[in-house]
């Protein structure tokens, strides 16, 4: 992923303040500067006029799409694009749910859509509309059925994993467990998630509960775990975590697997590892909350993103994994396709799971015991 003063996709980091919004003025897209021209081949088909068909209003993470994409969407539809960023589901969640921003099309997370669905709050697809969601790969779908049952309201766009980034020159073996991350003679040397979710997982994995668990005993046992490790770590980080191991100045962290292959091109001396007790894979998916008011031009825009060359370069750009199976077919860089990173297979998938929604009174109760991890 191309890094710019920490704009990252951050799937968990507490905001101080929300966004101020006004759906009146469109944003300035601001990003890291273009790749390589050669990285970038698309070519609108059609000569449109950003406008001329409307528009469509999109809420995405921060730096989780190629920009040059967005330009191409409206010279090959005529819709013109008003974008916005959020950094975490939670605070994307309240500014859709009370209407504070009619957002046409969003990308939440696996466990943020299945609320939303809970929650009546999204508007089925019409897929006579997206027929390039035949490039989805059916695996994705099928796991995308563990929050959306038959696919009704979402279709996928990035997937990843949660794991161990270490650099094999800072530490005394290699490390294929979750017990790294508290074990004392890394003191100092550690860098935690700053996400609630997260950093429960990683706890309660290393010790063999079940990562959506709501049993306040194992949330104890966690919590307890997490305190023990506090005076350890030398930072909570979500998108540093990157800089701060390409500058070696940590041996260990959790790191998303797409933020894993932009450091490795930067360091060689750093591998990342799904540890052996097992981790979470996640899967992001374009939705459309009920409040959208150009519904079409929202379904364009996810079948826009489905076809296949548009996959690839969002893939070359952002590096997280693509369930687009089209798009990877036409990956060139044999290493990158063949990446177990990227792509790992049933070997590593198995010992994962997915986040579930857990309902208001869980939510709450992790929040609470997250907040003690200090004391």
């Amino acid at each position: 992923m191309r890094v710019c003063a920490y704009q990252t996709k951050m799937k968990n980091k507490i905001l101080k303040q929300f966004f101020t919004l006004s759906m009146a003025a469109s944003l300035t897209l601001t990003g890291c500067g273009s790749p390589e021209d050669d990285d970038f081949n698309l070519v609108a088909t059609n000569d449109y006029k950003a406008g001329e068909n409307g528009d469509v209003y999109v809420y995405n993470w921060g730096e989780y799409i190629d920009m040059r994409v967005i330009d191409v969407f409206e010279k090959d539809t005529g819709i013109k694009v008003h974008f916005n960023t959020f950094e975490e589901n939670e605070d994307m969640y309240p500014i859709v749910a009370t209407g504070a921003a009619k957002y046409d099309v969003v990308c939440p997370s696996d466990y943020m859509i299945q609320k939303m669905i809970e929650e009546d709050l999204l508007l089925p697809l019409n897929l006579d509309n997206i027929p390039n969601i035949k490039n989805i790969d059916p695996e994705y779908l099928k796991s995308a059925e563990n929050f959306d049952p038959g696919n009704v309201y979402s279709v996928p766009y990035c997937w990843g994993t949660v794991g161990i980034l270490y650099n094999k020159t800072m530490v005394d073996e290699p490390i294929d467990s979750w017990g790294a991350l508290f074990d004392e003679k890394y003191s100092g040397d550690i860098l935690m998630i700053n996400s609630v979710r997260d950093a429960f997982m990683v706890a309660l994995t290393y010790l063999g509960y079940n990562q959506n668990t709501t049993d306040e005993a194992e949330l104890n046992d966690a919590l307890s775990l997490l305190q023990k490790q506090y005076p350890l770590v030398q930072a909570y980080v979500v998108d540093q975590v990157r800089d701060k191991m390409i500058g070696e100045e940590a041996a260990l962290g959790v790191i998303y697997s797409g933020e894993a292959i932009y450091t490795q091109r930067e360091n060689e001396n750093l591998v990342y590892v799904v540890p052996k007790e097992g981790s979470n894979v996640w899967i992001d998916g374009w939705v459309i909350p009920k409040t959208a008011e150009n519904k079409e031009n929202a379904e364009a825009w996810i079948n826009f993103l489905c076809r296949a060359d548009v996959a690839l370069a969002n893939f070359n750009y952002i590096t997280y994994s693509t369930p687009n199976k089209a798009a990877r077919e036409l990956i060139e860089d044999e290493e990158i396709k063949n990446s177990v990173i990227a792509f790992p297979g049933s070997d590593i998938l198995n010992r994962c799971e997915t986040f579930r929604y857990l309902g208001e009174e869980a939510e709450e109760m992790y929040l609470n015991k997250w907040n003690q991890r200090g004391n």
